[in-house]
């Protein structure tokens, strides 16, 4: 389906940058731009930056660049449909919908087709618990009997999947959907009577995404059938992994970001116990070990996880295998061990909430404690366990990427352990050192010489060696057009009458028109795509904004648009010091007329040194005149264009 150029201009223009990265990346103002750490790679130090004023984001370590709907397509792999729709609605802006033919629906990709069934089997599965006899009876009232009330119900969208082996397998065939499709999103499985219903006979859990769309399911069984799982869960898709996947994150990602803390719990019903006394800022990694995939995924929103988990055995081990990798992520981590009868879900329902939140405060260990209790009481007086501790710990520290929290960590477990600092410390330094080797592939048991040689070795071509000439100075010539097309200044010529004449031109028809009369053309393809459309805009009377770039179809244009408009450097405010710096804009017809000679130079000299080329394998007397004639006129060209750059050239 096509969406009309305006309704898409409406969109764009409508959604703010910041509101929508700030919907997944946590954004901190400094200077004119926002920045935080990039959703796009594993980084510590912050290089993703949200330009406000331009409405773009762009990463100076991976380089991923564009506008709102770039950002959607990137992060939640949207197509640039499913995107804009998505803004649509944040944004309240009607989009005209019409009826899609049975070749559009064809022609969805299976992303959208995963997408639009999980969202139809959603709708389902909540439309069977509330509105039909074994919804109600069943589903409803357990939900009720274990203490949910009705709106925590329909927030989470919960359900239920009748009984019967394949009642939503034949109503969703009913309804065009197809039997490789719901097998594919294993809603459905195959077996030797045909297809039935994964979930029969459960209560539904939908598992929503950082945008809110269904990309799975958890269904409890509700009787005691010990052949069948208690929980039955979505298999991985093309839209659901689970190792990047934490329920109620989609619910939970405000108040996490809002409080600076994030509270880790194992199941489904734990998020929602601890929603419905009020405490939000709660996730779930679904009955799954933890990963590094999901701890990131909660960095983009605190440096702080409280792990809240069952006072069992399994909880506590569960709690101690989770600690480190939150610790190689730079983030802070605290456990909270609940007493041994309890897990979240049933402390949630006996207690107020302002007595979990008393006990989650006064409770919380940071992993040195933690750990150092817990291990301690196991080794007791035995010398080898207690040596085994230690190490365990150490190992622990260890795993801190930043320096200073180590030496930290270090005095509180000399304290604690009774143990020198000094000794902790070298067992620590052991530990690191033996890890760089590692890292580094060295075998601590094999000594190496250093190479050496007399020959130097040859250098490799780089990257700019390839690149063709004037590349680096074309680039900053559509920089100037994107930021200063529509900005108007003096043009200044003598006329055939030798009269001098000045008039106001827009910059863009300046440089246009400047490289087309000397016959100068863009070699890199997308410079040239935006050459063009500045072309063709100034014949129509009118000159494109960067949005118009940054937002195109043409995905080329628009991240260079983005790379282009986007500087990881900010000018400070020296005014207030009384020093006044001139800025691009300030000089801009000197900053124009100088990036168009140096292009120009360079294109000349490329010219020159291709006819010089051509001379050394010419033998026919006349053919050589031409050339040397041609050498001259472009020796003059660059003598006049050097002039005006106050360049000499040496020769």
């Amino acid at each position: 389906m096509a969406i009309p150029r305006e309704t898409v201009e409406q969109i764009l223009q409508a959604a703010h940058i910041e509101e929508v990265v700030g919907e997944f990346v946590t954004l901190k103002k400094r200077g004119s731009n926002m920045w935080g750490n990039c959703p796009f790679h594993n980084e510590k130090t912050p290089s993703f930056s949200v330009n406000p004023a331009r409405n773009i984001f762009k990463c100076f370590g991976c380089g991923k660049a564009g506008d709102s709907a770039k950002f959607l397509m990137e992060h939640e792999h949207f197509s640039y449909p499913e995107a804009l729709r998505y803004l649509a609605k944040k944004y309240n802006i009607k989009i005209e919908e019409k009826e899609q033919t049975a070749e559009e629906i064809m022609q969805q990709s299976i992303r959208e087709k995963m997408f639009n069934i999980n969202e139809f089997a959603d709708k389902y599965f909540v439309d069977t618990l509330w509105n039909t006899d074994e919804g109600k009876t069943i589903g409803l009232q357990y939900f009720r009997e274990r203490g949910y009330f009705d709106p925590i119900i329909q927030k989470f969208h919960l359900g239920y999947s009748p009984a019967q082996w394949d009642a939503f397998t034949e109503h969703a065939k009913k309804n065009g959907y197809s039997d490789e499709l719901l097998e594919q999103i294993g809603l459905s499985i195959k077996g030797q009577k045909g297809l039935y219903d994964r979930y029969h006979g459960r209560v539904m859990f939908p598992i929503h995404s950082l945008t809110g769309r269904v990309i799975g399911f958890g269904g409890r069984i509700l009787t005691n059938d010990k052949k069948s799982p208690k929980y039955q869960n979505s298999p991985e898709s093309e839209i659901y992994d689970k190792k990047q996947t934490l329920y109620g994150i989609y619910f939970a990602k405000n108040a996490i970001a809002r409080q600076d803390e994030c509270i880790l719990v194992e199941g489904y019903f734990d998020v929602l116990r601890m929603h419905q006394i009020g405490i939000e800022n709660v996730v779930a990694s679904s009955g799954t070990s933890l990963t590094m995939e999901q701890i990131r995924l909660v960095k983009r929103y605190t440096k702080n996880i409280t792990m809240l988990y069952d006072g069992d055995a399994a909880g506590i081990h569960a709690a101690l295998r989770g600690t480190d990798m939150i610790l190689s992520e730079g983030m802070n981590v605290r456990v909270v061990v609940l007493p041994p009868e309890h897990d979240p879900d049933t402390f949630g329902k006996e207690f107020s909430v302002d007595y979990v939140s008393n006990y989650l405060k006064d409770n919380a260990k940071d992993f040195v404690r933690f750990k150092t209790e817990l291990l301690l009481k196991d080794a007791q007086n035995d010398p080898i366990k207690r040596g085994q501790v230690i190490r365990d710990i150490v190992e622990t520290i260890s795993v801190i990427p930043d320096s200073i929290f180590r030496i930290t960590y270090v005095k509180e477990c000399s304290r604690l352990l009774d143990m020198p600092e000094q000794t902790l410390t070298n067992e620590l330094n052991k530990i690191l050192r033996a890890k760089l080797k590692k890292s580094l592939g060295v075998d601590e048991n094999v000594v190496t010489e250093p190479e050496t040689t007399t020959t130097m070795p040859k250098q490799e071509e780089t990257i700019e060696d390839q690149l063709p000439a004037g590349y680096y100075q074309e680039r900053e010539l559509v920089k100037l057009l994107l930021l200063y097309g529509s900005k108007l200044i003096t043009d200044e010529r003598i006329d055939e009458d030798g009269q001098k004449i000045s008039e106001q031109v827009t910059v863009a028809q300046f440089i246009i028109d400047d490289l087309k009369n000397d016959g100068f053309v863009f070699t890199n393809a997308v410079n040239r795509k935006v050459f063009d459309i500045f072309d063709r805009a100034i014949d129509e009377g009118r000159i494109p904004d960067d949005s118009f770039f940054v937002s195109h179809e043409d995905e080329t244009i628009a991240q260079l648009a983005a790379d282009l408009l986007s500087s990881p450097y900010k000018l400070d405010q020296w005014e207030k010091y009384g020093i006044f710096v001139k800025r691009e804009e300030d000089v801009l017809k000197a900053t124009m007329l100088s990036s168009i000679y140096r292009y120009k130079d360079l294109i000349i000299e490329d010219r020159r040194k291709a006819v010089e080329e051509e001379l050394k394998t010419t033998t026919d007397s006349d053919d050589q005149l031409i050339l040397m004639k041609r050498m001259k006129d472009l020796d003059d060209i660059r003598k006049q264009i050097n002039k005006e750059l106050g360049i000499v050239i040496a020769k």
